[in-house]
């Protein structure tokens, strides 16, 4: 018997650095007449296209409503006889606007498998071979939208998809890596993509996981401002549910990066609304009830520590506190200085003048009570030299911030 999916599982992908690159793109008018004067359209493709073009959701669900399997086949059409890059991006967001607008509009892609057995997903793995990088980008997604909403997931081969995720979670820019850990959660979620994705190449694979581990305190707080901003209830269900796994299966991980990312007020907030899906509201009041009972056993120091695990660096008590340091400053030198490391880290990869500046402090306040090994370390991996750097930042309290801790660095003879 197929592998029935009671219910679509949503794919929950939120990403600045897409999304932005998205924004670019829809500003370019592509000339559709231009490839009806050339033969490569047909005028009655052209005005489907037109119809839909940089409308709302409203309009382009009309459309699908009406004419939904001709749409999907000419998506198709598309992406197997137009080459320009401008072009494809386009068609690529078509396709997400389309999937977005209404999860059912997904039947009239799988429906195309009729035609063509390499439809719906064999136009969109020839994409991701593209040197184009939101070109590429845009198809993973898409992707992955369709095969979370495949009838019979046990049927559908994901591998090109894969091993093109597998490459990008070596990707050094965050923002990619982060969507590819997005789309991983989505597609793993389905018990029929997980044997897969795990025996595709074990080595890479294995350096997967790795990736995933590494950033889990990276997806913590993008779950939680999925749910935050989310106005549909199932877009919540998900993140919550996901959460909650987090929760159960690995609690001293994940706790504290989550009382970081300000979910316990989020989920006091929520389990004082009204759910259509009790389901949901259990998932809430779990999660909030455990994260009550850690809060109140959590340390200052964890608290801090999950602060600078998560990158989430803010302006609590601690930072500026000699008592808090003066008792905690050797426990950054613990597990080989793992947590120091991480704290000098943010120095370098951090984009925020908020996180620059408390980092600056830190490593300040660290030092005036730092073991001589503790400050060996910092030379050796930079640390110093970027604090000066940064003493020349074009944020203001970055540069006192700077300041200060390299006045703390020569008071204390380093």
């Amino acid at each position: 018997m197929e592998d029935q999916v009671p219910e679509v599982p949503l794919v929950l992908v939120s990403n600045p650095y897409l999304e932005k690159k998205a924004a670019v793109i829809r500003q370019k008018p592509i000339l559709w007449e231009g490839y009806e004067r050339a033969s490569l359209l047909s005028h009655e493709q052209v005005e489907l296209i037109k119809a839909i073009d940089k409308q709302p959701t409203n309009v382009i669900q009309s459309a699908m409503n009406e004419k939904g399997d001709t749409y999907a086949s000419l998506i198709l059409y598309l992406l197997q006889n137009l080459s320009r890059p401008d072009t494809i991006q386009y068609v690529c967001l078509m396709t997400d606007d389309i999937l977005s607008a209404n999860d059912d509009n997904a039947r009239y892609f799988h429906a195309t498998s009729s035609q063509d057995p390499s439809f719906p997903f064999g136009p969109f793995f020839k994409v991701l071979e593209s040197e184009d990088e939101f070109m590429a980008l845009q198809a993973s997604k898409v992707l992955t939208m369709l095969a979370c909403s495949a009838p019979s997931p046990s049927q559908v081969k994901l591998d090109p998809l894969f091993t093109w995720i597998t490459k990008k979670l070596a990707n050094s820019i965050n923002d990619v890596v982060n969507l590819m850990v997005q789309e991983l959660e989505s597609l793993l979620r389905i018990q029929a993509y997980r044997l897969p994705c795990i025996s595709r190449q074990k080595k890479k694979v294995k350096k997967n996981n790795f990736c995933l581990h590494n950033r889990k305190y990276d997806v913590i707080p993008l779950l939680v401002e999925i749910a935050k901003s989310a106005v549909k209830e199932k877009v919540i269900r998900v993140s919550i549910s996901t959460l909650r796994n987090l929760v159960e299966k690995a609690p001293s991980q994940n706790l504290a990066a989550m009382l970081v990312a300000r979910l316990l007020p989020f989920t006091e907030n929520l389990s004082s609304r009204k759910w259509s899906d009790t389901d949901v509201l259990e998932d809430i009041n779990y999660v909030k009830e455990r994260l009550q009972e850690d809060f109140q056993s959590l340390t200052t120091f964890e608290q801090y520590a999950s602060e600078v695990e998560t990158g989430k660096l803010e302006w609590s008590p601690p930072h500026r506190s000699d008592v808090f340091w003066k008792e905690n400053a050797h426990k950054l030198e613990e597990h080989n200085y793992q947590l120091l490391k991480n704290l000098a880290r943010l120095l370098s990869t951090s984009t925020s003048p908020l996180v620059l500046s408390i980092a600056a402090s830190d490593i300040g306040y660290y030092v005036k009570f730092a073991s001589k090994a503790g400050k060996n370390v910092l030379q050796e991996i930079g640390a110093k030299q970027r604090i000066m750097e940064l003493m020349t930042h074009d944020d203001q309290e970055v540069r006192y911030q700077a300041l200060l801790a390299v006045q703390k660095y020569m008071y204390q003879a380093w």
